[in-house]
């Protein structure tokens, strides 16, 4: 699994919830025939509404801020974007620890036609989200004083020798 990667999704009536692992991200979906607010009200994750096909849960995102979520590796790059993205995204559970995921990404200010990306999601025994923080900084930390305290120990024995 990629570090950060996880999720979880909940449901209840009325809505769905999805929280990723990485960088504390929620998403709060609506299962409503409620419209979109207008174009003047965006955020960087955009505005979503869901219903349901079937066992198909239908996600549609609209209203993101625009080409202010590109960031790839080290901080660079990633996908470009507009203020016009609309995503389509589909989830199917195909058995107990499984969902097949699929997303349609349109955005014509951006690709000349919308483009579809699909995989699975699979539920890993055993797996945990963990608050997304430095912790190497914790243990650092302690480490460092730690050491600092027993090199001045060793000083001070050697002093008296």
């Amino acid at each position: 699994m990629i570090y950060g990667n996880g999720l979880e999704i909940v449901q209840s009536p009325g809505y769905v919830a999805i929280r990723y692992e990485m960088v504390h991200d929620h998403r709060i979906i609506p299962l409503s025939s409620t419209p979109h607010p207008g174009s003047n009200l965006r955020s960087y994750m955009g505005d979503s509404v869901g219903h349901w096909e079937g066992n198909t849960l239908v996600v549609e995102t609209t209203n993101f801020i625009g080409d202010k979520l590109t960031i790839g590796a080290n901080g660079d790059g990633g996908a470009p974007y507009s203020d016009a993205l609309r995503l389509v995204e589909r989830f199917t559970r195909t058995a107990s620890n499984g969902i097949d995921y699929e997303v349609t990404v349109n955005d014509p200010k951006t690709y000349t036609a919308p483009w579809t990306v699909a995989f699975p999601i699979t539920q890993e025994p055993g797996y945990q989200l963990f608050e997304y923080a430095c912790h190497e900084g914790n243990h650092s930390i302690a480490n460092a004083l730690s050491a600092t305290r027993a090199e001045k120990a060793a000083e001070e024995a050697a002093k008296k020798k």
